[in-house]
């Protein structure tokens, strides 16, 4: 057997596994593949659109292809080769490359962090926005608060509860 860029000693070592010691390897892969900080870090520079390259798990070959969608554990891709579309987890996306020109440049001295915001930070009533879990920003107002989560109405008939840490203020203009 033979796959590019590994190690012949350790598939060697594979090869001598037993089948549970391959199947305890499998499952810790898999749990450490769904990482959400792994996820995140491949998906943060990349949007639809944007050509990337992957791995083809038939033959374990590089590939590009054009993202055409983006989910919690996976993105859709179109093979630009094929024209085929692949639903792949993150994990067998190359994390895209940002041009260091595009990059922000570092200040010498940067500010410090803001402090989180907290409960006593906001009222009923305020208008405020997040990002869901999908990166998209919600903007709704404040319709109660409790002690941990405020609940935000964005006025299309949901409703959502939010931590005082992920929310910021909105100012009418």
């Amino acid at each position: 057997m033979r796959v590019s860029g590994i190690d012949p000693r350790v598939l060697d070592a594979l090869q001598h596994a037993s089948s549970l010691e391959l199947f305890q390897l499998s499952t810790l892969i898999e749990r450490l593949l769904a990482d959400p900080r792994r996820i995140i870090a491949v998906r943060k520079d990349m949007n639809l659109g944007q050509t990337v390259r992957f791995v083809d798990w038939r033959d374990g070959s590089m590939r590009e292809g054009k993202v055409v969608a983006m989910r919690d554990t996976q993105v859709t891709l179109q093979d630009l080769r094929e024209r085929k579309e692949w639903k792949l987890p993150y994990a067998a996306i190359e994390p895209p490359q940002v041009n260091p020109a595009e990059r922000p440049q570092a200040v010498a001295s940067e500010p410090p962090a803001p402090a989180r915001p907290t409960r006593n930070d906001f009222r009923c009533g305020e208008k405020v926005a997040f990002e869901d879990k999908y990166l998209q920003t919600v903007v709704g107002t404040i319709v109660r608060i409790n002690s941990r989560t405020a609940t935000i109405d964005p006025g299309d008939g949901t409703q959502w509860r939010v931590g005082f840490g992920l929310l910021r203020h909105i100012l009418d203009v």
